[in-house]
């Protein structure tokens, strides 16, 4: 009879079916279920007891190399003598002793600083943590740590004049009551329906949400309304999502999301903002994939896939959309360190100034597969106009080193002035679009920020040129104040004629509607920065008044149907761009300049501000790693 093999968990011969058979149990040595169960419990028990007196007995790691390995510890120099058990102690107790005396040191040193470096290196350190802490989370883009230096200017003091005080009050009781609105009815999405009070989405959007809270962060920080703020940031923090399968306007996404976040990153040093910024700017970068590099106008954020507008003259990409994308994009290169960004945009510089241009002007479409001009139609209004200002803007936010931009843009308006500037009957200087070679003498609501454009852009003009620039201005801002005084509301149309015996007056009902638009107040805001003419803050308050009479309702504020309507319909939308532009061009009007002054900020095309790069320095500074 062989001997008995322990733990005999199967038998020779025999199959489990054949366990249960008697005869064989008999003939056959073997062990019960229970005592196989024993033994093995035993077994198991002695093979733990081994291992752990192995792994937990004094200085393992040194039995662990001499029981398995056989090899002696390394020294950490192989020159360096060794050591025996009290001088291995003694070394270790010095080199605590060491630890402990240099962090009394550090200590003294920090006790020894001025009470405000002490804060100061104390928000470094949050600021490091929290930007660690950001660049874990999923889909969070890995930045580089940075110091956040607030620009000049974030904040500002109340104005001394009481009336001026009084209206800037009034202005932020506007937007209290436009934001609190939203809040109640339409909190997390884009926009506000006022009368239905419910949430308005646009498709511009795609699937992302926040719109008027990511648009209107800035203005509630410039106004001191700091709870809002918090409340705003804190659903951008855990809702704001880019992870969406969405169509969205690459232009529309990158003025209103990207510049509203740059924006407010700049004011707070809100770590959050930043990260979301780049986070959005790298989504919009599979819209440059194109054989010129120029941009499609809608792109899939998921998918990466762009198209154009159907409409779009041959499938062509439109000149203010693939126009104003500079601002944002050389900012998202300064706080990433990613020059793609930058890279992007000095492509479309070059591909446009390979190109002729009829006149010296500029037509509002580009074909991004050809790289040729579409359809000859020029406008500095719809389809045309931020290209322009943009122009200007790059130049003056390269702290003014960008010659190229300036070369551009005082080029453009030359053409513009001789092609496209005319004078009416009446004296009103306005700006008409221009059709294969054809004057169409209609000028566009959205065109009139192109007064305040011209007196920005006045001080870099030839000497000789610049008075020119500033009366010009000061005569786009007097025929835009005219088609908002020209109406039964005193808000002015999406756009105006100057034909058929009219003058800065709609004469299509297509053309009357007036949405919350901001343009109007926008170059009179520049005007009055810019001259001090109190007629500007003047014609500001009178839209203040127009608004609050026309279009504020019960639950916030809504654009109307037809200007010259004694009692207009309201189109039941309270616009995200209300809150961001024109809110605060109007607050800022009626602020002392000390509040984002012009020479320290660039307003991009959906009034979020901007820091200046300025050339000896970058706006914020790398921290060492």
């Amino acid at each position: 009879m062989p001997p008995t093999t322990l733990l005999p968990f199967t038998t020779p011969g025999i199959s489990r079916k054949s366990v249960n058979n008697s005869s064989v149990l008999i003939n056959r040595p073997a062990f019960r279920l229970t005592e196989k169960f024993l033994l093995l419990l035993v077994f198991s028990g002695f093979i733990t007891l081994c291992f752990g007196a192995i792994f937990f007995l004094p200085d393992s790691s040194k039995l662990l190399s001499g029981v398995f390995f056989h090899s002696q510890p390394a020294s950490l120099s192989g020159s360096a003598p060794k050591l025996d058990g009290r001088e291995l102690e003694a070394d270790k107790l010095h080199r605590i002793r060491e630890d402990h005396e240099k962090a009394l040191r550090e200590a003294k040193d920090t006790l020894q600083k001025p009470l405000d470096e002490i804060k100061q290196d104390i928000k470094e350190q949050k600021e490091k943590v929290a930007q660690d802490s950001a660049s874990k989370r999923e889909g969070a883009p890995r930045l580089p740590n940075v110091v956040f230096r607030k620009p000049v200017g974030a904040t500002g003091r109340e104005p001394t004049d009481p009336e001026t005080r009084e209206r800037q009050a009034k202005i932020k009781e506007m937007m209290k009551h436009a934001w609190e609105n939203y809040k109640r009815h339409a909190w997390g999405s884009n926009e506000l329906k006022p009368l239905s009070k419910k949430h308005h989405s646009s498709s511009l959007f795609g699937n992302i949400q926040g719109a008027t809270i990511v648009d209107a962060l800035d203005t509630l920080y410039i106004m001191g309304m700091h709870d809002e703020f918090n409340e705003a940031k804190e659903w951008i923090e855990k809702n704001l999502d880019f992870n969406v399968h969405a169509e969205v306007s690459v232009f529309e996404v990158n003025i209103r999301f990207v510049g509203g976040l740059l924006s407010a990153y700049y004011l707070s040093g809100e770590e959050v903002f930043r990260t979301k910024a780049v986070e959005l700017g790298e989504k919009l970068l599979p819209a440059f994939n194109t054989p010129t590099g120029i941009p499609w106008a809608l792109l899939n954020i998921k998918s990466g896939i762009g198209r154009n507008w159907p409409w779009a003259s041959g499938g062509s990409s439109i000149l203010a959309e693939f126009g104003t994308l500079h601002l944002e994009f050389m900012h998202l290169s300064q706080l990433s360190g990613n020059p793609v960004f930058a890279e992007k945009m000095m492509n479309i510089r070059k591909v446009l100034n390979r190109l002729d241009k009829p006149q010296g002007l500029y037509p509002n479409y580009l074909n991004p597969n050809s790289g040729q001009w579409g359809q000859h139609h020029v406008s500095v209004g719809g389809l045309g106009d931020s290209f322009y200002e943009y122009l200007l803007k790059a130049w003056l936010m390269s702290d003014k080193t960008d010659e190229e931009a300036r070369k551009m843009y005082y080029d453009a308006v030359q053409a513009i002035e001789t092609h496209l500037i005319r004078k009416s009957n009446g004296g009103l200087k306005y700006i008409a679009e221009w059709k294969g070679g054809l004057l169409e003498h209609k000028m566009g609501h959205l065109t009139c920020f192109a007064g305040g454009m011209f007196a920005l852009g006045a001080d870099g003009a030839p000497e000789e040129r610049s008075g020119h620039h500033m009366e010009l201005a000061a005569e786009i801002a007097r025929t835009c104040h005219e088609s908002y005084d020209r109406s039964a509301t005193k808000l002015g149309p999406e756009a105006f004629r100057f034909d058929g015996g009219v003058e800065a007056i709609a004469t299509r009902q297509n053309e009357k509607y007036y949405i919350l638009r901001p343009e109007v107040i926008e170059t009179h805001m520049y005007m009055w920065r810019l001259t001090h003419d109190p007629k500007y803050r003047q014609w500001g308050w009178e839209a203040v008044q127009a608004l609050e009479k026309t279009c504020r309702v019960a639950a916030g504020y809504s654009g109307i149907r037809d200007v010259y309507s004694n009692q207009p319909t309201h189109d039941d939308v309270q616009q995200s761009f209300f809150l961001a532009e024109t809110l605060k061009y109007l607050y800022l009007m009626f602020s002392d300049d000390d509040l984002l002054p012009l020479d320290h900020w660039i307003f991009n095309s959906e009034a979020h501000p901007l820091p200046i790069i300025r050339k000896d320095r970058q706006p914020v500074e790398k921290k060492s790693e």
